[in-house]
């Protein structure tokens, strides 16, 4: 089977390592696979890096990009020319401005080619709250629905969560239409010997150190955190932000202005990420949206429990509600809080810093489930089973059989 995946950028993100790690694993005896990406804009991280370690070379289609433009007419046409020239059997899309594009492209080949391809395409988040206004975020639904309806075969979503958000909440597709496939970690990522973080930053051992880790951009609401930071600032704690983005500065600004700033460190992008959880006691996560978060499947493989808010594919993640608190619950690996509040996040983080048995055996399960349920290998078996069960029933109805 020929595929072609397309995703609209290899910024830093589960996404990109989502679609490098398929391209690279697809048993080349049953697929040959080829990754198209637009480029990375100035001021996210490029990990373009990590497709080329992985063996992957995609091709790269610059005009393709994150908002919406009258260029992408050109990404339009230039993908339909890709596929004359291979002719693909499945195309995959990955996320909202690839997944337009690409499945637009897509239905245009086959209509004009009479070719059988199959198009599936792959919701890693959605857009269809905490991005946008309302207008804007009602043309999206829209053009999703659409989409759905007249240019998708199978449509995957990575948690149970995120089907009743996009199927259930914002009615985009039938049920049948839907796979849920969880994400993947190389869990055979091997631990470097590096100097760790505290050592890097000067914390002692004994200190705690909460970690966020991630894009420094609005959705994922790092203001929040640091909010409850100010709130922890005489808990003996220190912080940490791995991540880059256009509202660094800004965070800065807050953090200087909360008086915490020499207790929040911000650690700029790290092609280290997976080796500097090991420093962490607890990971944070304060998103207004997610899918699922990988920031936490990577803390949650290294033994840290988490305090998260309560959204997206975050409660798929955190297991069994074991206790119901004053405004947040416990749960088998970690904390969810309700999206928004400070107060009650940084409660949760006390909540932790207080129970240091709590804390290991709560990262003890977490790492545990991660290893059973959220393996590379488990994701590229996945997909190449349903590839091969989607494409083979369509075989089956072509030829009457």
């Amino acid at each position: 089977m020929r595929v072609i995946r397309i995703i609209d950028r290899l910024n830093v993100g589960g996404p990109a390592k989502h679609v490098t790690w398929l391209t690279a694993g697809l048993d080349p005896s049953e697929f040959e696979t080829t990754l198209v990406t637009g480029t990375v804009p100035p001021g996210e991280g490029d990990m373009s890096w990590f497709a080329s370690q992985s063996g992957v070379e995609p091709l790269v289609i610059p005009e393709m990009s994150r908002e919406l433009s009258p260029r992408d007419a050109l990404v339009i046409l230039k993908l339909l020319r890709l596929f004359f020239e291979l002719k693909p059997d499945i195309v995959h899309t990955h996320k909202a401005k690839a997944g337009a594009a690409g499945r637009l492209a897509a239905k245009l080949y086959k209509l004009i080619s009479r070719r059988p391809v199959r198009i599936f395409h792959t919701f890693h988040g959605h857009i269809f709250h905490s991005y946008y206004g309302p207008f804007k975020t009602g043309v999206f639904l829209m053009i999703e629905r659409v989409l759905a309806r007249f240019c998708t075969d199978r449509i995957i979503v990575i948690s149970n969560q995120q089907f009743e958000e996009i199927h259930g909440r914002f009615k985009i597709g039938q049920a049948d239409q839907f796979s849920v496939i969880p994400l993947g970690l190389d869990l055979d990522h091997t631990a470097t010997t590096g100097p760790g973080l505290r050592r890097e930053l000067g914390i002692p051992d004994g200190v705690p150190l909460i970690g966020a880790v991630g894009r420094l951009c609005e959705v994922k609401n790092h203001s929040m955190f640091l909010r409850a930071c100010a709130r922890l600032k005489d808990a003996g704690a220190r912080f940490v932000l791995i991540g880059d983005g256009h509202l660094r500065s800004e965070l800065q600004a807050l953090a200087n202005d909360s008086g915490i700033s020499d207790l929040v460190h911000f650690t700029g992008f790290r092609d280290d990420v997976l080796e500097l959880y090991r420093d962490l006691n607890i990971v944070a996560l304060t998103s207004l949206n997610e899918g699922t978060p990988l920031t936490l499947i990577e803390g949650m493989s290294r033994g840290v429990p988490a305090v998260a808010t309560n959204v997206g594919g975050v409660r798929d993640l955190m297991g069994t509600i074991l206790e119901e608190r004053d405004g947040f619950q416990v749960c088998e690996h970690g904390l969810m809080v309700p999206s928004g509040d400070d107060r009650i996040f940084a409660e949760a983080i006390k909540y932790l810093l207080d129970r240091h048995d709590l804390r290991r055996e709560m990262g003890e399960r977490a790492r545990k489930f991660v290893i059973k349920n959220y393996s590379k290998d488990r994701l590229i078996d996945d997909v190449s089973s349903l590839y091969k069960r989607i494409w083979s029933a369509a075989a089956r109805r072509r030829f009457g059989i």
